[in-house]
């Protein structure tokens, strides 16, 4: 069940369980029996960031590490650079602010290190080299394990690869949107994570809940897509051409006899180069339908018609 990250030597289950909603509207009870339920199910990889809920959800997962859950079985992986303290999205990736954000975050999370340590995303406004200098700091003081960056094109990637190869700190992943309806990344970035042996962690592999059908006659009320705290989440993905690959999702899950969430979680777990899915959840059934897609092998012949309809 388990597999590399990469080249690295970390292996992960290939499903992780996303925290950007813990907080609002996933609650500290909630949270905790989510956890504990992906937990039960065998799985680690738990994926969160230093500006998710203004850092409610860092702190929500540090409370419940050793009381719901033992902190050795959990990885963690946390991002830094980005931040809403003053409402409004601020992208910092220098090496003063990303040095501040870890040790908040390692403080949120009542541990010591984390078990991945992402820059969250790219930023023109410092150099480069001195946004990796933060990662090869975090790394030889054991605050983190392994270390990567997030939201990287194919070059970036490529750059700050080589950057941190000079400095013997590997780049082990780049943490990216990916799904049937969101398939850029096929355009440089899979291939050039595959090439370097960096390993890739799909977000909204849902299409941001659109691949799980309930978009297809509109809005749901209680969806992310009609949520105040997340404007125009769904938006871009509930055109024609996403609406058709929806359908087909369905189609598929029907036919198998599944959820269309399995089926879109299988798909992108298993293309080239990715280690998992980060997936959100704020209710138990969506929970267990993401842990029923590791079982889910999908047919060559669906996985084909699912990368027609999606192409493109």
């Amino acid at each position: 069940m388990r597999r590399r990250l990469g080249s690295s030597g970390l292996t992960i289950t290939p499903l992780a369980l996303g925290t950007m909603t813990w907080g609002h509207p996933v609650d500290r009870h909630d949270a905790a029996d989510h956890l504990a339920a992906f937990v039960d199910a065998g799985c680690s990889l738990v994926d969160t960031a230093y500006g998710y809920g203004g850092g409610d959800a860092e702190t929500i997962l540090g409370s419940l590490l050793g009381s719901r859950v033992p902190r050795d079985e959990v990885l963690l992986c946390s991002k830094a650079g980005i931040s809403r303290e003053s409402g409004d999205r601020v992208v910092d990736v220098s090496r003063r602010t990303l040095m501040s954000q870890l040790d908040t975050s390692l403080r949120r999370l009542g541990t010591d290190h984390v078990d991945l340590w992402l820059v969250h995303t790219w930023s023109d406004d410092a150099p480069l080299a001195e946004t990796l200098s933060a990662l090869e700091w975090a790394a030889s003081t054991g605050r983190a394990r392994y270390v990567g960056v997030s939201n990287y094109n194919g070059w970036q990637t490529a750059r700050a690869f080589s950057l941190l190869e000079q400095s013997r700190v590997p780049l082990v992943v780049n943490e990216i949107e990916y799904s049937l309806v969101e398939r850029s990344p096929e355009v440089e970035v899979v291939g050039a994570a595959v090439a370097l042996g960096v390993g890739l962690l799909a977000w909204s592999p849902l299409g941001r809940g659109v691949l799980t059908g309930k978009y297809r006659s509109g809005t749901p009320a209680g969806s992310r897509g009609a949520s105040a705290d997340f404007p125009g989440f769904a938006e871009r993905f509930l055109g024609a051409d996403a609406r058709s690959v929806a359908d087909a999702v369905t189609t598929a899950a029907r036919g198998l006899q599944c959820r269309p969430a399995e089926v879109a979680l299988a798909w992108v777990r298993d293309r080239p180069g990715v280690g998992a899915p980060v997936v959100g959840v704020r209710t138990e059934a969506q929970l267990r339908s993401a842990l029923a897609s590791l079982d889910l092998v999908l047919p060559p012949e669906i996985t084909a018609a699912l990368d027609d309809v999606s192409a493109g």
